[in-house]
């Protein structure tokens, strides 16, 4: 299995999948081997196919996404690596209603970012006030804030596309404050003889003193350094996710917010609050970085106005400041 495996990964890394693709597809990969006692997929055909995605979907409940990740992961394996083509396949499709995002008011994001506290603070208000990914946020170079336009690059998005965002002009002293402590932590590791950052692509081969310019850091570079064994190379890589995750979860059960939020909830807050605000629906595609608006459109669906700014009409039985049960005959 491992020589299959690190045939899938060369396949995918020749078309520049992201590395959470190819963890992923390498993952299902297995789960198929293993489904089937092992046999190796050259020995299986549609039928075993069929047979594993239907099992997701039938005995795993799975969500629709999560199954045709699967799908594509086996389809990719035989077309290009074991250069075979995949037939007719009749799925059981997992078929689970499409749900609304968890959104906070403005007075929760507040309570949020105020239970926060160091670079999780900061990296939960870019995510709020850019609308970035977690891994987009983390992610982020000191070459990719554009302070005097107010604007953010994000490098590979969903979908391996760049875009730009904006970057919030309140957060401008956090960030300088930022920047400045992954200055200094930069010049320490220069002096130890470290201070090595991974380049996207090759552009580690066509500018080979470019993993050690300062332009190419980490907004949020890591605590510790690492070494490859294999290679001996040296660096440091960025904050790892799951510290932004656990701050933001401690934060929420903190503030009292009665949601399951989590920091992807700060991005379709970030949506829901520009759609209240008026502004458009194509504007905060571009923003969002969906490639498709219909993804974008499930945001006009959670505004606290109602699709069409529609008020209920048991509102205007009373006045605003009598409620209206209270007001009924037998009310207590």
């Amino acid at each position: 299995m491992s020589e299959l495996i690190s045939q899938l990964q060369a396949a995918l890394r020749a078309r520049h999948f992201s590395r959470r693709t190819e963890e992923a597809y390498c993952r299902w990969v297995r789960r198929y081997i293993r489904f089937h006692g092992l046999r190796h997929p050259a020995d299986m055909a549609e039928p075993e196919i069929n047979a594993f995605v239907t099992h997701l979907a039938v005995d795993e409940n799975v969500s629709t996404s999560t199954q045709t990740q699967a799908f594509s992961a086996i389809v990719f394996l035989y077309r290009h690596v074991l250069h075979r083509e995949v037939g007719e396949i009749e799925l059981v499709r997992a078929n689970q209603p499409r749900r609304l995002p968890v959104v906070l008011t403005r007075e929760e994001v507040r309570r949020l970012l105020a239970g926060l506290e160091g670079e999780p603070r900061l990296v939960a208000a870019l995510l709020y006030g850019s609308g970035l990914r977690l891994m987009e946020g983390l992610r982020l170079r000191v070459c990719d804030l554009e302070p005097g336009r107010g604007e953010l690059l994000v490098r590979s998005g969903k979908g391996g596309r760049d875009r730009v965002t904006m970057l919030p002009r309140s957060l401008g002293p956090a960030l300088e404050g930022q920047l400045a402590r992954a200055r200094a932590l930069h010049a320490r590791d220069l002096a130890d003889g470290w201070g090595r950052v991974e380049l996207p692509g090759a552009l580690a081969r066509k500018y080979p003193k470019a993993p050690w310019e300062w332009r190419w850091l980490w907004l949020f570079p890591q605590q510790r350094r690492w070494r490859n064994p294999e290679t001996g190379e040296e660096g440091r890589h960025h904050l790892h996710e799951t510290i932004v995750q656990r701050a933001v979860t401690a934060a929420v059960r903190r503030s009292g917010i009665e949601k399951h939020a989590t920091c992807h909830t700060l991005r379709h807050s970030f949506a829901t609050h520009l759609l209240e605000d008026g502004y458009d629906i194509r504007t905060i595609q571009e923003l969002l970085g969906h490639k498709d608006v219909r993804t974008t459109m499930i945001y006009a669906h959670v505004l606290n106005r109602g699709g069409q700014g529609v008020r209920s009409p048991i509102d205007s039985l009373s006045g605003e400041r009598q409620s209206v049960y209270d007001a009924l005959p037998g009310s207590c």
